[in-house]
């Protein structure tokens, strides 16, 4: 009944006549296609007829689109070998692009365990080409909002929608949540343009959080790369996938997805079989030189991707081209990235991979967002990726939260996060733009946590708190957690504002973490992978407690909508001419006395200005990081308070300001 197929048509692809299925498995002897029905059950089984460099494949005359299927792979079971291929195991097709039903533990899905792992295994399923996956995506490309006008705002689809008060339960933690227009109203008039995804591809959550009652809550655990998981979803994943996509778009703003190419969810060498294992082991799975039967573990999951296969290769390609032209995703933010560019002998930023996600036309328009780290050695690689590409600066992070909470020598490493990370990014083909500069993200403290806890406490997820970084550069002003002491609220406050004032006021691509504007706290966990509750869900009643404050972070993020200077695309160091535009631009840093910065006042002072003048305009950023009032001297006069952390109002100012304690100010003249 079957025939050979297409060997380029990877999947399970409905065709004129049938349907198509190709599946990669090098070393595999045999590939057996199963057929199942709408109820989950075995209809038939049939070999693959057709073998061509290492593709096995086959055409089956009369199916259609929505037939369920999976493969069995028969060939050598030698784990000492790295070979662990295992027909008692159903494994997912890694190239289809829908998928029904969700993996559920069993020891069936060991491939020591000499049991079948169909009933415990979702199906793949036959889409055809193009087809109704879902409306057409809305989005104008030559309309893109420019990467120098970014707010990314990152936050969780589950997180964000379980606790919504405006929200049904049909759509809490789901992507109908997402396209609701109370959340999508709210996220604009805070006035972000990039929402910030975390993982939504298909994943499986680790054994030993279903023992513990736990889930994989942030999803960095992908098991397939096309298709979104169905706990996201009702009945039809992508398409609620998609609509979301069309109204983010209709919102007038973009999407990120934080995708995780660097490890799988099938663990390490005593994981389960789910797909790639099973099908080659050694095409899709780095091993130790000599040993294949052991892993490397580059990513702290268990298992790192072989990115110098050229089939990982085109099918990391494959899977973002998919998503942003079949889904709409507008950039990409990449998991662990320096395993996309990492050899037998190193990290190569020309590495063939990374070499391809840069150039591929068909993501030309894509963002693409590196985190530049890694836990394997010489993972730490900030600042190295090609031009194209911006990335993660923990630097930033790191360096704002220091001085904030008054570690010394801090002022000079401020400045130059302030600047953009000149130090990091200033060379041919980037600049400013390359550093996306954040306070907090989803791994660790929320903003308000910061301010609140000196320690961790993730007792919660059953590691004995040994989880979760434990360097957070976190100041509790007095007290472990919650207070009722008005003081300290009043500082913690204030340093929450201080954050977000310097992070939404300086050079680069600012993120804000969903939550941080209006206090939500995690109870000191700063590793919440695992808690899918009201840990991990957003506690929206910040709106309530403190309306004023997310007012003031829509404030910081007008005037940097409103002052180009903010978001200058190319490094400045003291004067630029532009003859050819009749302009200026110039940057220098002052002391409070009005005087140019000496060695003395970067080593000695917690206090500085920030000069930007250029096209017509002039900025001064006023940072006091003493715990006294600071009066610092203008350059003339006409000067206009545009915003303090002190929140007071302050009226316009000739050649003076009393920059109150614990402040960043913004003053404008022109």
């Amino acid at each position: 009944m079957l025939e050979r197929g297409d060997p380029g048509c990877l999947g399970g692809r409905a065709l004129e006549g049938g349907a198509n299925f190709a599946v990669y498995a090098s070393r595999a002897e045999r590939v057996e296609l199963c057929l199942f029905d709408a109820h989950g059950n075995a209809t038939g089984s049939f070999d693959l007829p057709g073998h061509d460099d290492g593709v096995w494949h086959g055409f089956f005359p009369g199916l259609s689109a929505g037939q369920a299927y999976g493969y069995r792979v028969h060939g050598p079971h030698d784990p000492k070998a790295g070979l662990r291929h295992h027909p008692g195991k159903l494994l997912i097709d890694p190239w289809a692009r829908r998928l029904s039903g969700e993996v559920r533990w069993d020891p069936s899905l060991f491939d020591t365990d000499p049991s079948d792992s169909a009933g415990a295994m979702p199906r793949s399923l036959v889409t055809a080409p193009g087809e109704g996956a879902g409306p057409v995506i809305r989005r104008d490309d030559s309309g893109r909002i420019p990467w120098s006008e970014a707010v990314v705002y990152e936050t969780h689809v589950r997180g964000y929608t379980m606790r919504h008060p405006g929200l049904t339960e049909a759509e809490r933690g789901r992507f109908k949540g997402m396209a609701n227009h109370q959340v999508l109203d709210y996220i604009r008039a805070l006035g972000v343009t990039h929402v910030e995804l975390m993982p939504v591809h298909s994943m499986v959550d680790e054994a030993f959080l279903s023992a513990r009652g736990l889930r994989n809550y942030w999803g960095y655990n992908s098991i397939q790369f096309f298709t979104p998981a169905a706990r996201y979803g009702g009945e039809d994943p992508v398409v609620e996938f998609r609509d979301m996509v069309n109204a983010i778009h209709d919102a007038g703003l973009e999407v990120i997805l934080d995708v995780v190419y660097n490890h799988t969810g099938e663990g390490g060498e005593d994981g389960p079989t789910l797909g790639f294992r099973g099908l080659d082991n050694l095409a899709y799975y780095r091993t130790l030189p000599g040993d294949p039967s052991t892993y490397i573990n580059d990513t702290g999951c268990g298992n790192t991707i072989n990115a110098d296969h050229p089939r990982v290769q085109e099918l990391v390609t494959a899977s973002l081209e998919y998503w942003h032209r079949d889904m709409g995703v507008d950039g990409f933010r990449f998991d662990l990235a320096p395993i996309l560019g990492q050899t037998a002998t190193g990290f190569r930023t020309d590495h063939p991979l990374l070499r391809a996600i840069t150039t591929t036309p068909g993501l030309r328009n894509a963002r693409l967002v590196a985190e530049p780290w890694g836990p394997g050695p010489g993972g730490y690689r900030l600042g190295e990726f090609p031009p194209g590409w911006s990335e993660w600066n923990d630097r930033y992070r790191d360096t704002a939260r220091r001085f904030w909470r008054g570690d010394a020598q801090q002022l000079a490493p401020l400045a130059s996060r302030i600047h953009g990370s000149s130090d990091l990014f200033d060379r041919p083909g980037r600049g400013p733009l390359a550093s996306v500069n954040f306070i907090t993200s989803h791994d660790g403290f929320t903003l308000s946590d910061l301010v609140s806890y000196k320690r961790r406490h993730n007792h919660a997820n059953g590691e004995d708190n040994r989880d979760g970084h434990s360097h957070n550069y976190s100041c509790n002003h007095g007290v472990e957690g919650p207070t009722d002491r008005g003081a300290t609220l009043a500082l913690r406050r204030r340093h929450r504002l201080n954050l977000l004032t310097t992070l939404l006021l300086s050079q680069g691509v600012p993120m804000l973490l969903a939550g941080d504007e209006f206090g939500n706290s995690q109870g000191g966990n700063n590793n919440a992978y695992a808690q899918d509750n009201e840990t991990g869900w957003l506690d929206w009643s910040g709106l309530d407690h403190d309306p004023e404050f997310v007012q003031l972070v829509r404030a910081l993020i007008r005037i940097r909508r409103r002052q180009p200077l903010l978001r200058q695309p190319e490094y400045v160091h003291g004067q630029v001419d532009e003859a050819a535009a009749g302009k200026a631009r110039y940057i220098d840093w002052f002391n409070v006395d009005g005087e140019p910065m000496a060695a003395g006042d970067w080593a000695h002072s917690r206090a500085v200005m920030k000069l930007l003048s250029g096209q017509g305009n002039e900025l001064a950023l006023l940072v006091n990081g003493h715990d006294f009032e600071a009066r610092f001297v203008l350059p003339g006069g006409g000067w206009v308070c545009e915003f303090c952390s002190d929140a007071r109002q302050y009226p316009g100012q000739n050649d003076r300001f009393d920059a109150p304690a614990w402040s960043m100010t913004c003053l404008v003249r022109g």
